[in-house]
C-alpha cells in the first residue's frame, strides 16, 4: 500500500519510454544534450549532495547519474530518486524545483525535517509533477498546504512526525489518486495491544488527530487512502462511500468508534478494506458479502459483536476478524469459498463445529481461543495441498487427531493444543515432511509416540505435554536434528531416555518432568539453554556430573526423584544457571556455594546441608560432638572452594569457564601458525601487537575470560603492556569456511577498514591449522550482559539510553555498508561490549562473513543466535536478515528498560512484555522501577523508548522498522 502506479493513459508512458530508450541507444549521436538551464540546476544539485552517496561524476552527462531519469532524447530530467541518502538539509528542495520538466520526485528514507515554503511555491508551479514521496523522513509540524499542485496524483508523507489535524491543506489536489499519511514516529499514545496489532499489520503510530474530514470524499480520483497509525477519532465518514475509484482504504490503528459505515459497501472498486485496531462496534453488515471486488477485509482488534454474516467470503481471499466479540457459529459456507486463502477468527466467542468444507486454496486457518466443539473436519483435509498454518488451539474440539492431516504436505505449523482430543497419535503425521512446529499439549491423547514422528527432519518444536501418552520415548528421537524444543512432560512415559539424545545439537529446551522415566541418564546436548526438566520421575543414584557441561543452561529441575549422594561441586561452574531445583530427593552432604544469582531449592533432602546455613532439622539429629566437627569440616571445604572460585573469577573476568581437560596454569603447545597479518593502520597497535607473545597467551587456559557458541575470548597482554582481546574461532563444527585462507583474510581486511566508534573491528588475525584468532582492542567494562545483570553495577537511565542509541548507530552503519549490509548472527547483550558505561561496541561482526550455515553439523537454530533474541520467523525461514537484527536489537532495548534477562525461568522477555502491554495503563509495571522512579522525565523517556522496542519485536518481520527509522525514533524519544 506504500506506492501507486499512475492511472489512466499515463500507464502507456512507461513502456513507450523504455521502447524509445532501447531504440535510440543504438544511435547515441542522435541524442541532444540536457538543456543549459537544467544542466546548471543539476550542477548546483551536485554541489549540495555528497557525491560519495550517489557516485555522481561532474564530467558525465547528468542523465547517466544514479537516481536521475531523463526523457527519451535526454533533453530534460523527468524523475529524481534520491532515496536513502541521509539527506537532512532542506536547501536542496528549492534547487530541485527549478527542474520544470520534473514528473516524479522521490526523497523517501532521508532525514529531512521540514518542507520549506519556497519548495511549496516553486514545485507547485510544475504542471507535470504527478508523484511526491517524502515517506520515512523526520518531517515535523502540521500538514502543509499544497497550493498549486494541480497535477499531483500521488502524495506519500508516511513514516514522519507530522502532527495536528487533516483539514483543507489538500483541497487543491484535484487529481489526487493515492494519499498515504500513515506514520511511524511513536509520539503520543499507543493503541491497546500494540504488539499483537503489529504482528499482522505493517502499521505505525503518529500524531495526526481529530476526525477524518468529510472533504476527503471530494477527491473523486482517489485509488488509495491510507490514514492508518494515527490518533484519528470519531466516526468513519459515510461520504467515503462516494469515492468511485477507491481500491484501498486503510484506517487501522486509530481511535475510530461507532458502527461499521454502511455506505462503504457501495464502493464499486474497493479491493482492500482495513479497519483493524480501532474502537468500532456493532455487527458486521450482511451487505459486505455483495462486494464482488473486495479481496481483503481486516477488522481485527475492535469490539464487533453478533454473528458472522453468511456469504461474507464469497469473493474474499483474506479475512481477519480476530480479537473481537463475535458469537454464534461459523457459517457453513464461510471457509469453503474457492478464492479464500487466509482466515483468522481467533479470540472471539464462536461456538459450534468447524465447517466440513474448506477452500482448496487455504493457506492459513486460525480459529484458536474460541468455544468451538465437534471434531476436526477430515473430509476436505486431504485436498488442502497449500495449507501451511493450521491453528485450532484453546477450543473444545473432541474426537481423535485426524489421520487425514498427514495429507496436508505443506503444513509448517500445526497447533491443536488445549482441546479435548482423545485417542492415539496417527502415524500419518510422519508424512508432514516440512512441518516445523507441532503443538498438541493439554489434550487427552493416549497410546505411544509413533516412531514416524521422529522422521520429521524439519521439526523444530514438538510439544505433546499434558496428555496420557505411555510407553517408551522412541530411540529414533535422535533423527530430529533440527529440534530446538521438546516437551513431553506430564504423561505416563516409561523406560529410559534414549542414548542418542546427545546428537540433538540444536536442542534448547527439554521437558520430561512428571513421567515414569528411569534408568541411566545419558549425556545431554550441550546446546541446552532454556531448561532441562527431569522432575517427578523414577531416577535413582548419583546426579550425573556431566550436567556441569551444560554451561549455557538456565534452569535445571531434578526434583521429586530418588537421587542420592552429593550435589556435584562442578555445578557451580555453570555460568548461565539461574535456578537449580533439587527438592524431594535423597541427597546428602554439603550443598556447594552457588553465586547469588542462582536460586537453589533443596528442601526435602534430609541429609543435605547448606554450606552457609546448616539445616536445624539435620543438626538436631546429630550428637553434640558430631555437630561442631561437621560444621568445621563444612566451613573448611567451603573456605577452600571460595578461595578457588576467587582465583578463577579473577582470571576469567566475564564468565566462569568449565573445562575438565584444561588444568589451571598448565600451558599447552603453541598453535602452529600458517598465516598472520596486521589489519590496522594504527601505528600504536602495529608496534604493540606481537604474534609470538599472542600465541603464548592463548595457549594458557587461565587467560580465558569468555566462551560463546562460536568463540573463546582471551585477555592477552603484549610486551609493551597493552592488553588485547584475542578471539579464537571454533572450526570444530565445520561451520567455518576454511576452503580459502586468502578469502578469509580478504573478508577481515574489509571489516578492518570499517570506521565507526560503535562497531568492534579486527586489528589483526592469525590462522593456524585448526583455528583462527582475531585481535581486538581490550575494553574495560566487559559485556552489557555483565554490567546490566550484575546487582553491584546499577546502570542509570542516561547510561542505558546512551547504550541503546550507540548500538542503534552501530547497526545502522553495518546495515548500510556500501558493499552490502553486514548482518549479525548473534546480537545479544553478551555480544555488546562497553568501553565505558555510555560507550557500547557491537561485536562478532565477522561471524556472518566466515560462517557457512549449510556446512553446520548441528541445528541452524544455534547459528541464529542466543535464546530470547532469535527472531520468530527464523524457525521457518532459516535466514539471517536485517529485520531479524532489528528484532534482536528490540530485545536488547527491552533488557535495558526492564532490567530482566532475555530469557528467564523458561519465559522469553518478549512474551512477558507482550502479555503485560495489553493495557497501556500498566506499562509502568514493565519498566525497571529502580530507574523509572528517579524522575517523571526519565519515566516519560523510558515509555517512549518502550514503544520503539515494541515496534522492533513485532512478530511480523515486515512490520519492523528499518534501523535508520529506529535510530530516529530513539533520538526523538528524549
Amino acid at each position: 500500500m506504500g506506492g501507486c502506479a499512475r492511472s489512466g493513459n499515463h500507464r502507456l508512458l512507461i513502456p513507450l519510454l523504455f521502447f524509445f530508450s532501447f531504440l535510440f541507444s543504438f544511435y547515441p549521436f542522435a541524442f541532444s544534450k540536457l538543456s543549459s538551464p537544467q544542466s546548471e540546476v543539476m550542477t548546483n544539485l551536485f554541489r549540495k549532495i555528497p557525491s560519495s552517496e550517489l557516485s555522481w561524476n561532474s564530467t558525465e552527462d547528468p542523465c547517466k547519474w544514479k537516481g536521475v531519469t531523463c526523457n527519451p532524447d535526454n533533453s530534460s530530467v523527468i524523475k529524481l530518486s534520491l532515496s536513502g541518502l541521509s539527506l537532512a538539509s532542506p536547501d536542496i528542495l528549492p534547487v530541485i524545483c527549478q527542474i520544470g520538466s520534473l514528473q516524479v520526485l522521490d526523497l523517501s528514507d532521508n532525514n529531512l525535517g521540514s518542507l520549506p515554503a519556497e519548495f511549496i511555491t516553486s514545485c507547485g508551479k510544475i504542471g507535470g509533477l504527478w508523484r511526491l514521496n517524502f515517506s520515512r523522513n523526520a518531517l515535523v509540524g502540521p500538514l502543509p498546504s499544497f497550493t498549486g499542485f494541480v497535477g499531483l496524483e500521488v502524495l506519500d508523507l508516511s513514516y514522519n512526525k507530522m502532527s495536528g489535524s487533516i483539514g483543507s491543506e489538500l483541497d487543491g489536489l484535484v487529481k489526487l489518486s493515492c494519499l498515504n499519511l500513515s506514520m511511524n514516529m511513536f509520539r503520543g499514545s499507543v493503541p491497546v495491544n500494540l504488539s499483537k496489532v503489529l504482528e499482522e499489520l505493517q502499521l505505525s503510530v503518529n500524531n495526526f488527530e481529530g476526525e477524518i474530514p468529510e472533504g476527503v470524499a471530494d477527491y473523486r480520483n482517489l485509488v488509495l487512502l491510507d490514514l492508518s497509525g494515527n490518533q484519528l477519532s470519531g466516526f468513519v465518514p459515510d461520504r467515503l462511500g462516494e469515492l468511485p475509484k477507491l481500491q484501498v482504504l486503510d484506517l487501522s490503528v486509530n481511535k475510530l468508534s461507532g458502527s461499521f459505515p454502511d455506505r462503504l459497501v457501495e464502493l464499486p472498486k474497493l479491493q482492500v478494506l482495513v479497519l483493524s485496531s480501532n474502537h468500532l462496534d456493532g455487527k458486521i453488515p450482511d451487505s459486505l458479502a455483495k462486494m464482488q471486488t473486495l479481496s481483503r477485509f481486516s477488522a481485527n482488534q475492535n469490539n464487533f459483536s453478533g454473528p458472522i454474516p453468511s456469504g461474507l467470503t464469497r469473493f474474499l481471499k483474506s479475512l481477519d476478524l480476530s480479537y473481537n466479540n463475535l458469537s454464534g457459529s461459523i457459517p457453513p459456507d464461510l471457509l469453503s469459498q474457492p478464492k479464500l486463502q487466509y482466515v483468522d477468527l481467533s479470540y472471539n466467542r464462536l461456538e459450534g463445529p468447524i465447517p466440513n468444507s474448506l477452500s482448496p486454496n487455504m493457506f492459513r486457518l486460525r480459529l484458536g481461543s474460541n468455544s468451538l466443539n465437534g471434531t476436526i473436519p477430515s473430509d476436505s483435509l486431504g485436498s488442502l495441498e497449500k495449507l501451511t498454518y493450521l491453528e485450532l488451539e484453546n477450543n473444545s474440539l473432541t474426537g481423535a487427531v485426524a489421520a487425514e492431516l498427514g495429507k496436508c504436505r505443506s503444513l509448517a505449523l500445526l497447533n491443536l493444543a488445549q482441546n479435548k482430543l482423545i485417542g492415539p497419535l496417527p502415524p500419518e503425521l510422519g508424512n508432514l515432511s516440512g512441518i516445523q512446529v507441532m503443538k498438541l499439549q493439554l489434550n487427552k491423547i493416549d497410546g505411544v509416540i509413533p516412531g514416524e514422528i521422529t522422521q520429521l527432519g524439519s521439526l523444530a518444536q514438538l510439544n505433546i505435554s499434558w496428555n496420557l501418552l505411555s510407553g517408551a520415548i522412541p530411540s529414533s528421537l535422535r533423527n530430529l536434528r533440527n529440534l530446538t524444543t521438546l516437551n513431553l512432560q506430564h504423561n505416563n512415559l516409561s523406560g529410559s531416555i534414549p542414548t542418542g539424545i546427545e546428537s540433538l545439537r540444536g536442542l534448547l529446551e527439554l521437558q520430561l518432568g512428571k513421567n515414569q522415566l528411569s534408568g541411566d541418564i545419558p549425556t545431554m546436548p550441550q546446546s541446552l539453554q532454556i531448561v532441562l526438566n527431569l522432575s517427578s520421575n523414577l531416577f535413582v543414584g548419583h546426579i550425573p556430573d556431566t550436567f556441569s557441561q551444560l554451561t549455557n543452561l538456565e534452569i535445571l529441575d531434578l526434583s521429586n526423584n530418588q537421587f542420592s549422594g552429593r550435589v556435584p561441586s562442578s555445578f557451580t561452574g555453570m555460568a548461565a544457571l539461574t535456578q537449580l531445583i533439587l527438592s524431594n530427593n535423597s541427597l546428602s552432604g554439603i550443598l556447594p556455594p552457588f553465586k547469588k544469582m542462582v536460586q537453589v531449592e533443596f528442601g526435602g533432602n534430609k541429609d543435605l546441608i547448606n554450606g552457609t546455613t546448616p539445616s536445624p532439622t539435620v543438626i538436631r539429629k546429630r550428637n553434640s560432638v558430631a555437630v561442631p566437627i561437621l560444621i568445621a569440616l563444612g566451613s573448611a571445604v567451603f573456605a577452600v572452594f571460595v578461595v578457588a572460585v576467587v582465583v578463577i573469577s579473577v582470571s576469567k573476568r566475564f564468565y566462569r569457564v568449565n573445562d575438565e581437560h584444561l588444568q589451571l596454569g598448565e600451558n599447552l603447545p603453541l598453535p602452529q601458525v600458517i598465516d598472520s597479518s596486521l589489519l590496522t593502520s594504527s601505528g600504536i597497535h602495529r608496534s604493540s601487537i606481537d604474534f609470538t607473545k599472542a600465541m603464548e597467551e592463548v595457549s594458557d587456559p587461565t587467560k580465558i575470560i569468555l566462551k560463546t557458541r562460536f568463540s573463546t575470548y582471551y585477555k592477552a597482554t603484549m610486551p609493551s603492556g597493552t592488553s588485547y582481546y584475542i578471539k579464537k574461532l571454533n572450526w570444530s563444527d565445520k561451520i567455518f569456511q576454511l576452503g580459502s585462507h586468502d578469502k578469509f583474510g580478504q573478508e577481515l581486511e574489509v571489516l578492518a577498514k570499517l570506521n565507526n566508534s560503535n562497531v568492534m573491528t579486527p586489528l589483526a588475525y592469525v590462522l593456524t591449522i585448526d583455528s583462527g584468532y582475531l585481535f581486538y582492542e581490550y575494553v574495560q567494562k566487559g559485556t552489557l550482559f555483565d554490567v546490566l545483570h550484575d546487582s553491584s553495577n546499577e546502570l542509570d537511565w542516561a547510561s542505558r539510553y546512551s547504550i541503546a542509541v550507540g548500538v542503534a548507530q552501530g547497526l545502522v552503519f553495518l546495515h548500510d555498508c556500501s558493499s552490502g549490509p553486514i548482518l549479525l548472527l548473534d546480537l545479544s547483550s553478551k555480544s555488546i561490549l562497553l568501553k565505558s558505561l555510555k560507550e557500547p561496541q557491537v561485536g562478532d561482526i565477522e561471524l556472518c562473513k566466515v560462517i557457512d550455515p549449510s556446512k553446520s553439523t548441528g541445528s541452524l537454530s544455534t547459528v541464529a543466535g542466543s535464546v530470547g533474541y532469535i527472531p520468530p520467523e527464523y524457525a521457518y525461514t532459516m535466514r539471517i536478515t536485517t529485520a531479524g537484527n532489528v528484532y534482536s536489537f528490540g530485545v536488547v532495548v527491552l533488557e535495558l528498560l526492564t532490567g530482566k534477562r532475555a530469557c528467564s525461568q523458561g519465559t522469553e522477555l518478549t512474551k512477558w512484555v507482550s502479555t503485560n502491554t495489553s493495557k497501556q495503563d500498566k506499562w509502568d509495571h514493565i519498566l525497571d522501577f529502580s530507574v523509572s522512579r528517579t524522575s517523571l522525565t526519565v519515566r516519560s523517556q523510558m515509555l517512549a523508548v518502550l514503544r520503539v522496542a515494541l515496534a522492533c519485536v513485532s512478530i511480523n518481520p515486515d512490520s519492523r522498522p528499518k534501523m535508520k527509522s529506529v535510530l530516529r525514533m530513539l533520538l526523538n524519544a528524549r
